[in-house]
């Protein structure tokens, strides 16, 4: 993105009618020459870093950089300013205090009527407490995430006890711990991801692998108690866990009281596109209880909706058919992989 403009060079920042629009940002503000030279910052960057007024010209605005984050954001500049593509990076940002203090910084070229561009302009947003918001949230999924996998190992643990007291039972007790260490894997997918903890992830990146997975539990040696048909769509960290959420919520609802809930009952999911190329999913549940429109809508049916509508921009229709539920999931492509 760029913006068209014949700024007159250096007068655009030095104009009093700049100033006073510059000086009246909540965000610091900054402005270069082409070449990148800084030569102009607002009122609220030297309020913020406390730094004399020019003291940070041309290239000296680096040095106020965390000394972790100054290359890193040299980098992305010098990339920026050999292309002409907009400047976007998070860094921390040395405050009057000598605090470092976590910043978004943007910035975009103006140019002129040839499309040359006249200047830079950008701006520094203190993003610090919602960093640290994220980082605390994060730390709490992480443990949130590590007790409810000690439970799933401690119950396995406690399968394995139980077999080796009755042996004859040995089968039976490596099936379930088989099924209880499935869930625990089912489990990464529908626990809160950062941007960190989703590269970490080693989940599959097709939508086939990551229901093979989700859905392991559930199945039984020598029955097609769950079937998956269609075309295979690529998904990302991005679509993986509203994807996962939904499936994980439709599976336990099965289990409870639906089709996997009696030996007879079988799960089938098909994948397609439809004609908008949109990636179209029904999950057709047979063999179980009668089923009847429930009376109200309880957390998981909004839970679903949330994530198929809200995050996914898709839409979720359900039938409560003689035969089974019926789930049918439309979801744009290009909100299942960036």
């Amino acid at each position: 993105m760029t913006i068209q403009f014949d700024p007159g060079s250096a007068a655009l920042a030095g104009g009093d009618g700049f100033h006073v629009l510059a000086n009246t940002m909540p965000q610091m503000v900054w402005s270069t020459r082409p070449d990148g030279f800084h030569d102009y910052y607002n009122a609220r960057w030297y309020e913020f870093t406390g730094v004399p007024e020019g003291s940070t010209d041309g290239k000296a605005w680096n040095g106020m950089f965390h000394p972790e984050d100054q290359q890193r954001a040299w980098d992305l500049w010098s990339a920026s300013l050999a292309t002409g593509a907009p400047y976007e990076i998070e860094y921390r940002l040395r405050d009057a205090a000598g605090d470092y203090r976590w910043v978004l910084g943007r910035a975009l070229p103006i140019r002129d009527g040839e499309g040359r561009i006249t200047r830079w302009f950008g701006t520094c947003t203190d993003i610090h407490d919602q960093k640290l918001a994220m980082e605390q949230r994060e730390i709490l999924s992480h443990e949130l995430s590590h007790r409810i996998k000690n439970i799933f190992s401690v119950v396995g643990g406690l399968v394995s006890i139980s077999a080796r007291e009755h042996p004859e039972f040995r089968g039976i007790a490596d099936e379930l711990r088989a099924r209880i260490m499935a869930l625990g894997r089912a489990h990464d997918f529908v626990r809160p991801h950062s941007a960190a903890s989703a590269r970490a992830s080693h989940n599959p990146a097709s939508l086939k692998g990551m229901l093979a997975q989700l859905l392991a539990a559930y199945r039984t040696k020598g029955r097609e108690r769950i079937v998956i048909t269609g075309e295979d769509i690529d998904i990302d960290d991005r679509s993986a866990t509203p994807l996962a959420l939904v499936f994980h919520e439709m599976a336990t609802n099965a289990a409870k009281y639906g089709a996997l809930s009696v030996y007879e009952g079988q799960v089938a999911v098909s994948i397609g596109r439809g004609a908008d190329g949109a990636a179209e999913i029904v999950w057709q549940e047979r063999g179980g209880p009668a089923v009847a429109v429930p009376g109200r809508s309880g957390f998981g049916t909004r839970l679903m909706d949330l994530s198929v509508v809200r995050q996914l921009g898709g839409t979720i229709a359900r039938e409560w058919l003689v035969g089974g539920l019926r789930v049918g999931i439309t979801v744009p492509m290009t909100a299942m992989r960036r």
